[in-house]
């Protein structure tokens, strides 16, 4: 029987390398999958919902670069902010992706409905069989926008709490994608 090894505690797992989230293709049947669904977004939300970890964990792993000789441009607190900003929209946007997939998907399936429902007329029993799964389609489809207003709700929360962090940091200019993010999470915090 192989030793297993035991997992990295302490200060080790805090300057360990974090692991790189694992890239999920979406198909129309996770978007009908409400659970799945669910389950996926939970997954995708952990950068967010352990923002402030992971702020500390960056931070450590720079100033341990800093000691070995390994620095890049500007002061550590920067560098870090800007690392855990460039994972945060690359989260964010698989996410968006993910979600307006997922509406597009359930859309086209309740549309798809619509047609077979006229082309039934005639035929009660398959008009109420295709009613009953237009309006499962319809619960799924708003459960999935739903997940839009939670989305907003979530990156405002993880924008409080980067900036908390990294008062001063601004994307710089030249990513745009960076920018477009900074902006629109900008936007909707004013009145």
């Amino acid at each position: 029987m192989p030793s297993k090894q035991p997992p990295t505690l302490g200060s080790l797992a805090v300057q360990e390398p974090s692991s790189t989230p694992h890239l999920v293709h979406v198909s129309p049947s996770t978007c009908h999958n409400l659970s799945m669904f669910k389950d996926l977004l939970k997954e995708y939300r952990r950068l967010d919902d352990t923002i402030t970890m992971r702020l500390n964990r960056t931070n450590a792993q720079f100033r341990d670069r800093d000691r070995a000789g390994i620095s890049g441009k500007g002061n550590i607190q920067d560098q870090a902010c800007a690392y855990v900003w460039k994972e945060l929209v690359e989260n964010w946007k698989r996410r968006t992706e993910m979600i307006n997939y997922c509406v597009n998907i359930v859309d086209q399936s309740i549309e798809g409905k619509r047609k077979s429902l006229t082309s039934e007329q005639g035929d009660a029993r398959a008009e109420r069989k295709t009613q009953a799964a237009m309006f499962a389609d319809e619960v799924k489809r708003n459960q999935v926008h739903n997940e839009l207003a939670v989305e907003k709700i979530v990156r405002q929360r993880s924008l409080d709490a980067f900036q908390s962090r990294c008062q001063y940091f601004s994307p710089p200019l030249t990513e745009a994608e960076a920018r477009k993010w900074w902006d629109a999470v900008h936007i909707q915090e004013s009145p």
